[in-house]
Parts: structure tokens; sequence; C-alpha cells
């Protein structure tokens, strides 16, 4: 959830399915349309706002497929009143062309991660020509970006991308701090203030703890360094 720095208003965002895990590791995974749309109504009945999409094949593999990603927003709009925010990242092995192809199925947001990180074994490629690409192209057709931090580094260059092509669509910087990656920043609270204090001034944030560092993470936002802000959301 993120947190305005005034603390005039809370969002919670879900991100239920990812493009890593399986079926199989996950048995209430949702990967088809039909469960994704169910778990999308129990999590605004719980209170989310906004949901993060990844979609699944018809063998639940990743897929930026647009046709099946323009369905998914419809239904979604069509079944809830959440926010509907596409990964542009994808699977690490999907194009740049696709992940701009994005776009195309018209979301309200989209995430927009400002630079290159080791991802475990992988690498999860988003390097300065992308970045600028994906960031003018969400202007051009008024997606609102939320901006994906993986490393200190990430907010260096959001700096510079703001500096050098103003403001994002709707006016507001927001910013998901991704903490617990293999390859990236580690989820603590010394780090998590340090990114914290990094962040361009009047932007709110949230903080992503992925697998065992979800939970330190949550407990970090109640932290005294990180207290200015508080956000988190699930995955």
């Amino acid at each position: 959830m993120a947190v305005s720095p005034a603390g005039s208003s809370t969002l919670i965002t879900v991100a239920p399915t990812g493009a890593e895990a399986d079926k199989a590791a996950a048995p209430a995974l949702p990967v088809t349309l039909a469960e994704l749309l169910v778990t999308a109504k129990e999590c605004e009945a719980a209170g989310a706002a906004v949901i993060h999409v990844h979609i699944r094949d018809d063998a639940a593999r990743p897929t930026l497929e647009v046709g099946r990603l323009a369905d998914t927003v419809a239904a979604l709009r069509e079944g809830t009143g959440l926010i509907v925010q596409l990964s542009t990242g994808g699977a690490v092995t999907d194009s740049f062309a696709s992940r701009l192809a994005v776009l195309d199925a018209a979301p309200d947001a989209c995430s927009l991660t400002c630079g290159t990180v080791n991802f475990g074994d992988d690498v999860f490629s988003n390097p300065w020509p992308f970045i600028k690409d994906l960031y003018q192209l969400t202007k051009e057709r008024q997606v609102v970006p939320e901006f994906e931090l993986f490393d200190l580094g990430h907010i260096a260059t959001l700096g510079r991308l703001l500096a050098e092509f103003g403001p994002p669509a709707g006016g507001h910087v927001h910013c998901d701090l991704v903490m617990g990656v293999p390859g990236g920043m580690p989820g603590d609270v010394a780090t998590l203030a340090a990114a914290v204090a990094a962040l361009p001034d009047g932007a709110t944030w949230s903080a992503t703890g992925i697998g065992r560092t979800t939970l330190p993470v949550m407990l970090a936002l109640s932290a005294p360094a990180v207290t200015c802000a508080s956000a988190w959301r699930t995955r």
C-alpha cells in the first residue's frame, strides 16, 4: 500500500500472479482470466485499490500477448473498480518491443523499472534507451507509471529521467522499492531508510519485500527511520 507524504490517503496494491511462480508450487496462483477476476474481486472486497497484473498463456506460462492483456484490462474494469496496472517487465526473456507494446492494452497505469538488475541467475535488462522510450510512451498515452526501483542506483536514474523529460502522466511521482531480489537491494531497515531519503521531493512510495523479505520489509515500515511515509505491496 502507498501513503502520501502527508499521510492523507492509503492505496493497497495487490500483485496476485507475478512472472516467476507456477501452479505446482502455489496451487492458489491465479493463472487464467477467470481465476484472476475472482482474486481481484476478493482483494477489492478486502480493501485493495490497485491490481498489478502479470498474465499467463494457455499453458500458464508468462506472456505479454497484447490481445490477452487487452481482454484482461477490459474484464477487470467491467468486474471491479480497481486501478489496473500492467507490468511492463513481464519475464526476463521478453523483448523490449513486446514490453513497450504492453501500453497498447490501454491500462490505467504500468510499471517502469529504472535500471538493470541481476535477478537471481538471470538479468532483468532495463538499459537507459529503453527506459527513455517507455517513459515517453507513458506520457504520450497518458498511462501513469509506477517507478520500480530494485537498487539505490535506480533512484539516480529516476532523477535523471525526470530532469530530462519532466513529470509523468498525472503529474505525480510514485515509486515501488522492490527489495530482497538476489542481486538487488536487501530488504532491511537501513537500506529502506536510505532509499526513502533519496527519493525525489514529494514522491509517494511503496515497498515490496520479495520472498523471505516480505515480513522484514513490512516490519521495517514502522521503524522510526522510515515512518515519514509508510507503504507495502503484497506479492
